[in-house]
């Protein structure tokens, strides 16, 4: 008979942080889907909907390639929720911005997001997201900081 001993947690940082990435985004995406989006394109309108820039400039922001990123828009463009524009001083940058439609999607998504949000810190304590959010914080700011290898 085979054994069924549970798995020993990786000692992988990167999966960890991925395999949470994943139940997270999960459980916005559930709550996010009687909206038509997802918890990407969620995270995409609501920091473009801040003010247009450009492309990289939102990249950056997101901790994204800007490639993922062009790539990820493209069903937002094709949906109309934002437009991308030339940008105002070089020809060859693409600005992004949030068209009514898109802004109207937000609306919807918005406190469905909060009640993802609010399930999430029910599960792990207003203590352990704040924990959890200190440790995150801090790790970006020394990763960001460092050379790459």
């Amino acid at each position: 008979m085979p054994r069924t001993d549970p798995q020993p947690p990786s000692l992988c940082t990167c999966f960890r942080l991925r395999k949470l990435s994943r139940l997270v985004s999960q459980r916005y995406d559930r709550e996010l889907a009687p909206a038509g989006i997802n918890i990407n394109q969620f995270s995409i309108l609501r920091r473009a909907s801040r003010e247009s820039r450009t492309i990289t400039a939102l990249a950056r922001e997101l901790g994204m390639d800007r490639t993922t990123l062009s790539r990820d828009i493209k069903p937002l463009v094709t949906a109309g929720w934002v437009e991308l524009t030339q940008g105002a001083t070089d020809a060859r940058q693409r600005c992004i911005s949030v068209t009514t439609a898109g802004k109207g999607v937000l609306d919807t998504a918005l406190p469905l997001w909060r009640k993802a949000q609010h399930a999430i810190e029910a599960t792990l304590g207003h203590t352990g997201v704040e924990v959890l959010h200190g440790h995150l914080d801090h790790a970006m700011q020394q990763l960001e900081g460092s050379p790459s290898e």
